[in-house]
Parts: structure tokens; sequence; C-alpha cells
């Protein structure tokens, strides 16, 4: 999202003093209390618009490998609180908002399916700060999250990187104001081409059939697949579907005694900030949709505030859609072992995106248990060709 280069300058500087004390240390203690049922993982296809029956149609579920409904690998960061980014944001930060910049995942073979309940240990990794052409001086940061399902299995790790910036800066250079960036209008013959694109790419694999690792070339290209247009509904349907955005279905769960950065004031504006004694009676002020920091995705004014323009995407679903693209071309007997992505841009109000997909290597016995997996290099553009997305997946296939 933003292009790091020199370190900050004495113009204006980020006050990274109270998150230096938190370098290292496991933090956000926090728990969903229930387990996920498969109306979940349902909600979940639906707002990442990922029509896998796989993972919604039951009867379809029942005549594959699982027996019945699965979650995809993308839904793991809707089992957790705080959309994968919350131990990247720690300590506060003067006149600050956020932004999330990529993901990295490590999975572990373990599905998750209804019935499941994950716990998750959180750490804040560190960070640096360089001047980037967004907003001046900024914070790269990042975050782990190891994921863990009742039975004692590991699930997946998330490494979460955010870019911490001071609003003003990023006003001041407007990188992504309104009057360089108009929301979209798009024709009746437009999004007749979207709809095609789209059914075209729901029919290409809609068995879940797997390609075989001997019969996929290097160069190979993944069938193209379109979302959008994205709107301020589509963001409130993402939101949503992140099992945490439902009221009272998580609890802080720190140990005695021990000091919980989540719960302390980040340094955001007062009107993007949550307020959790005022949630105990009204849950609207604990939630992304009304309040606190993600409320700018849905509120275009909010947006403008924090330099982002208008109403915007969340960057946990650009990640998902790269994952359940890989998935869905690999097939049921497909597996991503690791996925790295960069986000450039944000799914702004009025966007389509795109997303493309080349297989780029071939590596017969892979670090993943020596199985083999394809390499996997996704770009994610909008309708005017920007590059909002680029990353790489470690994907095995059946041999």
């Amino acid at each position: 999202m933003a292009e790091a280069g020199a370190p900050q300058s004495d113009a204006a500087k980020l006050d990274t003093t109270d998150v230096d004390q938190w370098i290292g240390k496991r933090i956000i203690f926090a728990e969903l209390y229930d387990p996920c049922n498969a109306t979940d993982i349902r909600r979940w296809v639906q707002a990442m618009d990922y029509p896998n029956p796989l993972h919604w149609d039951e009867e379809f579920a029942k005549k594959s490998k699982y027996g019945g409904i699965v979650a995809p690998q993308s839904f793991t960061v809707a089992m957790d609180y705080g959309h994968g980014c919350h131990p990247s944001c720690v300590g506060k930060i003067p006149n600050t908002h956020l932004i999330f910049a990529g993901e990295e995942w490590w999975f572990y073979g373990t599905p998750i399916r209804p019935g499941d309940k994950l716990t998750q240990e959180r750490t804040f990794a560190g960070y640096k700060v360089a001047d980037t052409s967004f907003a001046g001086p900024t914070m790269f940061a990042d975050g782990d999250t190891v994921h863990t399902n009742q039975k004692g299995e590991k699930v997946a790790k998330e490494r979460a990187t955010s870019i911490r910036y001071l609003v003003e800066q990023a006003n001041k250079r407007a990188v992504y104001g309104k009057e360089k960036r108009p929301v979209k209008q798009w024709t009746r013959d437009e999004l007749n081409e979207v709809s095609r694109l789209r059914h075209e790419w729901i029919l290409s694999n809609r068995e879940g059939k797997s390609p075989h690792f001997k019969d996929v070339q290097v160069g190979d290209k993944l069938p193209r697949r379109v979302i959008g247009p994205h709107s301020v509904i589509s963001f409130a349907n993402e939101c949503r579907a992140h099992r945490q955005n439902i009221w009272g279905t998580w609890r802080w769960n720190a140990p005695a005694g021990v000091r919980d950065p989540a719960t302390e004031d980040a340094g955001f504006g007062k009107d993007m900030s949550y307020d959790h004694e005022a949630r105990k009676i009204d849950p609207r002020r604990g939630d992304g949709l009304y309040h606190g920091p993600s409320s700018g995705h849905v509120n275009p004014e909010k947006g403008e505030k924090v330099g982002m323009g208008g109403a915007y995407g969340y960057g946990s679903s650009m990640n998902a859609w790269m994952i359940d693209t890989i998935a869905y071309w690999a097939g049921t007997d497909g597996f991503v072992w690791h996925a790295k992505s960069q986000f450039r841009s944000p799914a702004f109000e009025g966007d389509v995106t795109y997303v493309d997909g080349e297989v780029t290597a071939k590596i017969e016995k892979s670090e993943f248990g020596g199985k083999p997996v394809v390499v996997v290099q996704v770009v994610m553009t909008n309708q005017d060709a920007d590059a909002i997305l680029k990353g790489k997946a470690e994907v095995e296939l059946p041999a």
C-alpha cells in the first residue's frame, strides 16, 4: 500500500515509545466463545463471493471426501479476534490510523469443520519505520498468530503486517483523495461482461477436480476471476462474516495480573475508537460497522478523514480472495501449504477486482513433508489495471 524508503524525516515523526515495550511479547488475550457451525462457513464464502459448493451445498459436500460441509482455508481468519491484524497493532502512537499491508500464512494440513473451536496465541514480532509517498513516516509492524483447535492440533500460523501512519500527513498527500479517484459508475454492458466472466470462472472447476502435478506446466495460467463491483453493502457483508463482529461472540481472557494492550488507547481519533465500557450496554459502541477503527470501511466520511478518500475494502478479504482462487483451481485434493501476499492498494467502493494466477515453479519434493507442490504467483488488479495485491503460494497437487 505504500513504498518504503528512507528513515522518517524531522518534519513529522511517529512516537513509537509505547510500542517498543511489547516487542517479542505475547499479547491480545481474546477468544471466541463458541465453536463454528456450518452457517458460519456458509456466511463466509457468501461474503467472499466464493461459490465453491464444498463449503455451502450440503448434498454436494456429503459426496466429497469430507462427508459434509468443510471450511475453506481462508476461513481460519474468521475464527479469530481482530481480522488477523490485531497482534500487529499494539501500543499508543498519537494521531494515527491503521491499514492492513499484507499476510503470510502457513497451514498444517488440518481442515476446519463445523463444531471446531480454535484458540490463538498472539505475539508482537516488531516493526520498522520508513518514509512513504502515502503518509510520510510510516510504521510497518508484524504480528504473529498461531491457531490451534480443540484437539490440540495446530491448524495455521499467520504473520500479519499492518501500516500505522499519521492521519494529518496522509490527508496532506491525498494519495487516495476522492477527487483523484471518483466512485466508478458501471454501464449495463460493462456489468454484463463482469457477470459473464464471473460465471465462466465458477464453471471452471465447480466439481473440484484436481489437476495432477505431472500434468501442470510452468507458465500455466489459472482461470481469471472477477469480484465486484464492490459496494458499502459488500463491505458490510464481509465485516459481518468475521465471527468476532457479531455481538457478544468473544471475551477478553488475559491471565490475572497480565496487562493487555488490546484494551488500551492506540492513538486513533476519538470517532475511530471503540468504547469498551459503553459496549457492555450498547453493543454498537464496540461494533466495527458503527464505531472503531474499521468503521471507515463502510462510512465514506470517516474513510475520507483517515486519508482513504471514501469507503474501502478489507485486507483480510483480499488475502482470502487470493487463497480461495488458488484452492478452487487446485480442487478437492489440492492444499495450500503456504501463502504470502502484499497489499498495494485497497479495493475501493465501485471497483472490481480481477484475480490472475500463473504457475511459476514445480517442486517434486517440497519442504512440506516432501509433497509435490507448484508455486502460483497471483496479481490482483482493478478495472484500471492498477495492481492492488501481489502474492504467491505453494500448493500441493496429487502426483
